[in-house]
This record gives structure tokens, sequence and C-alpha cells, in this order.
């Protein structure tokens, strides 16, 4: 079943506004299920971890039951390979530093130029502190797809870890995640997989990508401001824990320094049953060919996130409609449609004369939202030669936008170009 845009919308409370959310890149809105769970968590089981009374009971509870959707929804082999933290960035860094203790002076770390910074600065600052080498795998500018023969030369050097990203949250790229861990393991690497942009466009599965370590953001796929790392059970028992001393050394809690955000693990638990309404009401296991890889919820998510596919592969061909409508956009990143599976329904542009930040500002008078400038993949703006001139501007459309919000969208587009 195709998705149903007025039901999906009903979903976001946020979308009654009569603006156009497509800084979805940035932050998606909230459903209302994650909503529901943070108001009922901080009424009726606000309490801190372990203690032996009802409402830290209820809150443990809670926490544990959302680790466990949580490893469903990436298909980890339990909930304590699912590590909870205040963001990505953060989960990264620690786990950075955890790392380098496994790391020699003049042993290789592989980055990507197409990356947020978020997966690139935590290695590079790692690799100055332990006295590593660092080799780079650039990206094609013309196509926005990552240089693969870039990526095996780097291989040559046989790093020990290897990091990248499963989508460019700044051109769309969908990167052959599973070839390049196959290649990364044969070298004898650990793999690091940014999956911030790709969770709200698709599936993940961890343990079919073979993935060391994945690391994603529920305020990207319509939950709260935290982040989530998933890390393969055997690597976190191994890997020593920076903490305080009375903590426990017991997965997955070993990782996680401090009081955790409560509300905002409840808030995840409401955003994954989200997924599953949106599995059982549009997902289709004879078309998606899931059901023999999965079983139970972890199905229901599979499906869900199969369903977003073909509804966000229309709006990536409105939005490529209306970029090319205007003959001065300049587009970066993959335009061919039949490669859109290679692809998100992110765009990146520039118009000749306009600033990305007076193109946004302009947009936001036509109660459109969109990003400028470089969104943190400094490389990226860098690579394209656009980073001095204020970056691109960035539209992002994820499964409750509608034809009718780019059709806006072109509109506007077509206004400021005459500007």
């Amino acid at each position: 079943m195709s998705l149903d845009p007025i039901k999906i919308r009903h979903q976001f409370p946020a979308l009654q506004r009569p603006e156009v959310y497509l800084d979805n890149p940035g932050g998606t809105q909230v459903a209302k299920h994650a909503l529901d769970r943070v108001l009922e968590y901080l009424i009726e089981n606000n309490a801190n971890h372990d203690g032996v009374f009802a409402t830290s009971r209820a809150s443990d509870e809670m926490i544990a039951r959302t680790r466990a959707a949580m490893a469903d929804f990436l298909n980890a082999a339990g909930p304590e390979e699912i590590l909870f933290g205040a963001n990505m960035t953060t989960l990264t860094f620690h786990l950075a530093r955890s790392l380098a203790r496994r790391l020699q002076p003049g042993d290789t770390i592989v980055v990507t130029r197409l990356d947020h910074d978020a997966n690139i600065s935590p290695w590079l600052l790692l690799a100055e502190d332990r006295g590593c080498r660092v080799e780079w795998v650039d990206f094609n500018p013309q196509d926005g797809t990552l240089d693969l023969a870039s990526f095996e030369r780097a291989l040559e050097s046989k790093p020990k870890l290897v990091a990248f990203g499963l989508a460019s949250n700044a051109l769309g790229t969908v990167n052959p995640a599973i070839r390049l861990t196959e290649l990364a393991h044969r070298a004898g690497a650990l793999v690091f997989v940014d999956a911030v942009h790709y969770a709200p466009h698709g599936p993940i599965d961890v343990r079919a990508g073979g993935f060391d370590f994945l690391a994603c953001s529920p305020y990207k796929f319509f939950g709260p401001h935290m982040g989530v790392l998933y890390g393969r059970r055997e690597l976190l028992d191994d890997l020593f824990a920076y903490k305080v001393r009375p903590a426990s050394d017991d997965l997955p809690t070993k990782f996680e320094t401090g009081t955790q955000n409560h509300e905002a693990i409840a808030g995840l638990a409401g955003t994954l049953e989200y997924f599953e309404w949106l599995g059982r009401e549009f997902g289709r296991d004879e078309t998606a060919g899931l059901s023999g890889r999965y079983q139970g919820r972890a199905l229901v998510y599979k499906q869900a996130c199969a369903a977003i596919r073909p509804h966000e592969n229309d709006l990536s061909l409105a939005l490529l409609k209306a970029l090319q409508d205007t003959p001065a956009a300049t587009i970066y990143g993959l335009t061919d449609p039949a490669r859109f599976n290679e692809r998100v329904p992110t765009f990146a542009f520039r118009l000749p004369n306009l600033t990305p930040r007076r193109i946004a500002e302009e947009m936001d008078k036509d109660g459109l939202f969109v990003w400028d400038g470089n969104y943190y993949a400094l490389e990226v703006t860098r690579r394209l030669g656009v980073e001095e001139q204020g970056g691109m501007v960035r539209v992002g459309a994820v499964h409750y936008n509608t034809r009718d919000e780019i059709a806006r969208f072109g509109k506007s587009l077509a206004r400021i170009a005459k500007l």
C-alpha cells in the first residue's frame, strides 16, 4: 500500500503549521507517539537509575525496553550492543578515546571527504594524539559519489580503522556500505559507520552490513535530541571505558557516562512505536521481500522503512525537476533518475549572484525552511570549491513531505532566481 500523506501528517503535530519543512537533514519533526511518551515519562516515571522504589524501577524498565526495540530497529544481536548518549558526535568522540588505546604510532586511519565532520574530526584528533597516519578517500565532484578507486588505494596501507557514512548529509549520496565494509575487513580494519543521515530514509541492518560500529541520531528520524551507538558485543566487551569508578563494567551501561536523558529515551521508544504503526499500516511483506530475513518487530520496522522509499523517490524526482526548471541553478550530486537508488531526497544547489544565506532568507519569506552553509560537511564544500562563497543551499525531504510542498519550493526558487 502506498503512503497516505494525510494519515502520515496527522502523526506529526508540528505539520499543522503552514510552513514547509525542507530543513529535515538538520532534524526532522517529532512524531506524536514520541511526544506522548516524553510527557508520560516526566509525569509518571521520572527518576534516576537503579533505585529500589517504584518510579526508578519503572524508569529502568522503560530504558531496557527501548534498548531492545532499538536493537530490533538496527537488527543488532541484542540490546547490550546499543548505547545511548547525548548525540552522535559525543558518542563518537567517546568511542574514539577508547579505541585510541588499541592504536600505535604509525598505524593508519581512513576517513572520507564526503562525510560530516563528526565522522572525521574524532579520528583526526585520535591520529594526532597517537601519532597515527590519516589516509583520505576522495569523492567525485561531478556526481557526489565516493571514489572507489581512492578507497581501495587507501586500504593498501592496511589501516586499523575505516570510517565512512551510509549517506552524505550534504549531497544525499548513499554509499555502497556493505561493499566498503567487506573491503575494509579484508584489509584488517575495524569499520565505523555514520548512519545519521540515512536513518530516516531506509532500513539499516548492522549484522547484514557486517559493521563493527554504527551511530545514528533519533532527532534525525522523527524523535528527540539524543544519540545512539551500536557496537559489536565482543568489541565493546574488550574496549576500555572512560567512566567514573563506581559505574558498572557491564554492557551496555559500561560506556554510558553520567545520568542519561531519560525523557529523550522515552521519546525514542515512542518514535519506534511510530515506525511500528507505519510498518503495519503501509508495509508490504511480499513486495519488500523481508519475511525470510526478519521476524516480529524487526520485520515490521524493515517493512516501514521499505515503504518509505518509493514515496521518497517520487519526492526526489520532484525536487530535481524544480531545480532543473531553474536554469540558473547549479545542482551538486547525483542527477540521473536511473541512479536514484544511490541517493536520498537531499539536494544541494547554488544560484549565481546570490549567497546561499540570502536564498535561505528569501525562502523563509515564502514559508519554506531550508539550510545554507556547509552543514558540518566541511570537506564537501571545500572539495567543491564553495566553502569561501558561503557553501550551498540544502533542501531535504522526508516521507511526511508532499508533492504540493515541492511545488511551493519550485515557485519560490523561480521567484528568487529573478532577483
